[in-house]
C-alpha cells in the first residue's frame, strides 16, 4: 500500500471544480476526485493552521491537546504532567506513530513545525525534508523535495508521504512567468454574492483584514507580492484578489499533476491511495474580512476532503458531517488497525468502501482562537457563530446563519429565530461539558487565551489600530472599538445565554 497525502495551505473547497467551481483551477485534483470520494461537509475542529494541524496530527480536538493560538501558552500543546514516560505518549500515539507502526515508511515534505515552533509535528516520521521558507515557499521551491523523493522510492512499497503547498495562502505568491490565467475570465457566478456597495460600505467600515486594512492593521502594499491589491476598493479591486487565489490554486495543482505523472510513469498511480486536503479554508470578504483564516465559520473551517482509496467507491459525494480529526480513524480502519481510545476522531471509512451511503455526525463544534476567540455550531443546514473576542472586527457575540440559502454569511437570523438560537448553544453548552469532563485540564483553553489578553494577532494591538483608523478618516468607529475592550472583562464572563 502506498498513501500520497495532498496537504493545501488555505484552500477552500468552493474554488475547486470537484465541488463545482465554474473555473478551471484543480484539473489533477478533480481527476483524482472523479476517482474517488468526495466529503462535501468536512471542517476543521480547531483553526487556523497551528491548531489545524495539531489537532489532526493527535487525532485529538484542541480543548484535549491544548494547541489552540499561535502565540501565549496556548500555542503549545498540554503537559503531560508526572504520567509522562521517557518519551510522550503523543509520540507513540499520534497519526504519524500509527501509521509508523502500520509498517509504513513515513515521509513529509512541510516547513509546518520550523513555521509555528511545532516540534511535536515531528513525531512518528521516518524522514523530515523542510524545504527551509517557513510557510513563504511556492509550489516549485517544494516540489524538487517531493520529486526527488518520488523517482528514489515511489515504486517500492509501504510509504506514506505528507506533501505540503502553500500557494494560496497570503501573500499571492505564484512565480510572475506562470502569467495570469484568469485575467481574461471575468469573476465567476459564485462571486456574485458581493457587490460593488458592500466593498464600498465595507472599506468604510472597520477590522483586522478589511478591505482599507488587508495587511492587518494597515494596507497590504509590499512590492515582493505584485499579485496582491494593497487595499479593495471595487469589484476590480476584489477580481484581482480572487485572480491571486485562484492562480496559486491552480499554480500548486500543476505541481500536483507532475508528482501524478511520476507515479504513473512508475506503474504504481492506480495502486496508490490518494488524499487532498487542506488545515483550514480561507474569507474570501465574508464577514468583511480577507485573508487570513479569523473565523470560525463556514468559510474558515470547512475544508476540502478528497480520498481516493483503491477498491473503494469511485466518483461518489458524500454529505455528511466529519472533522479533520476523522480521517486518521478512517484511515486506520481502511488499514485494519486499532484506533486509539483517546483519539476524538469517528471513522467514516464505511462511506469510502461503500459499506453505507453516508456517515456522519449530527453536529459539529468549531473553534478559532488566533485571530479570534470564537466557537460555532455546524448542524444541519445551520452555523450558530458564538464570539467572544471579536479579534478588532465588527461581530456580534451571537449570529446565526442558514447556510444553504446564504453560504456567504450576508444575513444573521439570530434575531428572527430565537428557537434556532437557542438549540445552538445548547448544543455548543452539551459539547463543551462534554469535553471538559474528558479532559485532563481543570481550564478550558478558550479561557485561559481570554486572560492572557485575548487572539495572539490582535493582542496588544488597540492603539496602533486606532491611529490607524484616525490617519485613514474612520474617527467614528474608535468609539465602537474602544468599548469592546474597556469592557474586556464583561466580555469575558458575560454568561454563556446573553438576554435577548
Amino acid at each position: 500500500m502506498r498513501i500520497l497525502y495532498l496537504d493545501v495551505d488555505t484552500l477552500r473547497p468552493d474554488h475547486l471544480g470537484c465541488y463545482g467551481y465554474a473555473r478551471n483551477t484543480s484539473p489533477n485534483i478533480d481527476r483524482i476526485a472523479a476517482e474517488g470520494v468526495v466529503s462535501r461537509n468536512c471542517y476543521t475542529s480547531d483553526a487556523p493552521c497551528l491548531p489545524a494541524r495539531s489537532a489532526l496530527f493527535t487525532g485529538m480536538f484542541g480543548i484535549h491537546n491544548g494547541a489552540v493560538n499561535h502565540g501565549g501558552s496556548r500555542a503549545d500543546m498540554f503537559n503531560e504532567g508526572p504520567e509522562r514516560g521517557f518519551r510522550m505518549s503523543r509520540s507513540q500515539n499520534g497519526w504519524i506513530a500509527r501509521m509508523r507502526q502500520a509498517g509504513f515508511r513515513t515521509v513529509t515534505v512541510s516547513p509546518f513545525a520550523e513555521r509555528h515552533s511545532a516540534w511535536e509535528f515531528c513525531a512518528g516520521w521516518n524522514e523530515i525534508y523542510n524545504p527551509g521558507k517557513g510557510g513563504l515557499e511556492s509550489a516549485e521551491e517544494v516540489q524538487p523535495y517531493a520529486r526527488d523523493w518520488i523517482e528514489r522510492n515511489g515504486s517500492s512499497d509501504n510509504w506514506f508521504l505528507h506533501v505540503h503547498y502553500w500557494d494560496p495562502h497570503t501573500p499571492y505568491r505564484a512565480p510572475l512567468d506562470f502569467g495570469d490565467p484568469f485575467a481574461d475570465e471575468p469573476l465567476p457566478p459564485e462571486a456574485d454574492w458581493i457587490g460593488e456597495e458592500d466593498i464600498a460600505r465595507g472599506f468604510q467600515a472597520f477590522g483586522s483584514h478589511s478591505p482599507q486594512d488587508l495587511g492587518g492593521f494597515g494596507n497590504a502594499s509590499d512590492k515582493r507580492w505584485p499579485r496582491q491589491p494593497a487595499v479593495i476598493r471595487d469589484k476590480a479591486d476584489y477580481k484581482r484578489w480572487i485572480d491571486g487565489y485562484d492562480t496559486g490554486i491552480l499554480y500548486m495543482d500543476r505541481h500536483f499533476g507532475e508528482l501524478l505523472g511520476l507515479l504513473e510513469r512508475q506503474g504504481v498511480l492506480d495502486d496508490t491511495a490518494i488524499i487532498v486536503s487542506s488545515d483550514h479554508g480561507e474569507n474570501q470578504g465574508e464577514l468583511n474580512i480577507f485573508g487570513d483564516h479569523q473565523t470560525a465559520d463556514e468559510c474558515t473551517a470547512r475544508i476540502p476532503l478528497v480520498v481516493r482509496w483503491p477498491g473503494g467507491r469511485k466518483g461518489v459525494i458524500e454529505s455528511g458531517l466529519h472533522y479533520n480529526i476523522d480521517l486518521p480513524p478512517t484511515l486506520m480502519k481502511l488499514l485494519d488497525r486499532p484506533i486509539p481510545d483517546h483519539w476524538d476522531g469517528t471513522s467514516f471509512a464505511e462511506a469510502i468502501t461503500g459499506d453505507a451511503a453516508t456517515t456522519g455526525r449530527d453536529y459539529l463544534v468549531l473553534s478559532q482562537m488566533a485571530w479570534a476567540c470564537q466557537r460555532s455550531v455546524r448542524w444541519d443546514r445551520y452555523l450558530l457563530l458564538r464570539t467572544y473576542d471579536p479579534g478588532m472586527k465588527d461581530l456580534p457575540p451571537i449570529a446565526l446563519f442558514d447556510l444553504e440559502a446564504d453560504p456567504h454569511e450576508t444575513r444573521d437570523l439570530s434575531a428572527d429565530r430565537p428557537d434556532l438560537v437557542d438549540h445552538g448553544l445548547a448544543l455548543l453548552e452539551q459539547w463543551t461539558t462534554a469535553q471538559m469532563a474528558s479532559s485532563n485540564q481543570m481550564v478550558d483553553p478558550l479561557w485561559q487565551i481570554m486572560r492572557e489578553g485575548g487572539p495572539f494577532h490582535t493582542r496588544l494591538q488597540l492603539e496602533r489600530y486606532i491611529a490607524h483608523l484616525k490617519a485613514t478618516g474612520r474617527e467614528e468607529h474608535i468609539p465602537t472599538l474602544e468599548a469592546i475592550y474597556r469592557n474586556r472583562r464583561a466580555i469575558q464572563f458575560r454568561p454563556l445565554y446573553p438576554s435577548r
